[in-house]
Parts: structure tokens; sequence; C-alpha cells
């Protein structure tokens, strides 16, 4: 009885994790476009709606627009990360993302992935369309990865500066 109870308050507060970021004020959006199609609408929220790096926790949402298969958004993660010169071993890059092709879904048009980061790393969540419940995916990673991935819209490095401009609220 007693590991009934305890599986079940574990389990109630990854579902309030996963409502207590949505309920966070948005810093900012952006629409990733590639020629006319959007790829996806993403939005970053904070506790107090203002971003500041290193500042935990962030929320960042990724809400698809297009299909995509899992092998896709693992190779555009390797790429960005490669294009970025982000300083972590190659070794480690490659265990994020064997770890991300375990847990990341393929995403169709109105699927959502979410990453926040706290203090400590972060951790992925999914809803695979509007209405439905997000859901913790996958294990906890650590803060080395909750910075390399992030990074890729946040970092002044980023490939994209007015994604970045956008999601961070600066002028």
């Amino acid at each position: 009885m007693k590991m009934l109870l305890t599986l079940l308050l574990c389990l109630s507060s990854l579902a309030a994790q996963a409502s207590e970021w949505a309920a966070w004020p948005t810093v900012g959006s952006a629409t990733l476009r590639w020629g006319p199609f959007d790829i996806y609408f993403s939005v970053l929220r904070t506790p107090d709606g203002r971003y500041q790096a290193g500042n935990w926790p962030q929320a960042l949402s990724i809400n698809y627009q297009r299909n995509i298969s899992t092998d896709e958004l693992v190779k555009a993660t390797q790429e960005q990360w490669q294009a970025m010169q982000i300083t972590v071993p190659v070794a480690q890059q490659q265990r994020w993302l064997s770890q991300m092709s375990a847990i990341w879904p393929s995403v169709q048009p109105g699927s959502q992935l979410t990453f926040v980061g706290d203090h400590d790393g972060g951790r992925f969540y999914y809803r695979p369309q509007p209405g439905q419940p997000v859901k913790p995916i996958g294990e906890r990673f650590d803060g080395a990865f909750r910075d390399a991935f992030l990074a890729i819209w946040l970092s002044p490095a980023t490939q994209y500066p007015t994604l970045r401009q956008q999601l961070t609220g600066a002028s």
C-alpha cells in the first residue's frame, strides 16, 4: 500500500510540474518559416515573464506545424550544435542524441514538445495534439544538456537571431 501511495504521489507531482509551467507568463514567441512554410511556433515562458540567461526555471515549447520524423528532429538538433560549435565532447553529444532518439516522437501539425529547464537540468514534455494532456517523456537531463539544448534558440550564437530576439523579448 505504501508503494502504491508513493507511486501516486510521484505521478501527481509530475502532472503538477507539467501544468505549472504552462501557466507561466509568456516572455516571447516566434515562428520558424522555411520559404512559405511554417515549421513550428515556439513560446518561451518563465515564472515572472522575463528572460534572463541562466535564470531558472524556463520553459521552451515548440508547437509543430508540419510532419517531422524523430530522426529529422534529432538530426536538426545535431546540425545546430555543429553550426554553433557547442563545446561539448562529441561522445557526450552522441549520448544525448541517442537519448533524444529514444524518447522523442515523430511530430505532426499540432504536436508540442516542451523542454523545462531548472537549476539542476531539465526534462521534456509532450502533447500529441491540442486538448490532449501534456505528459513527461524520458528521464531528466543534466545542466550541460539543458544549456546546449536551449542554446539552439536562446544563445547569442544561435543560427536564428531573429527568433532569439522574439523569444527573449529583446528589442
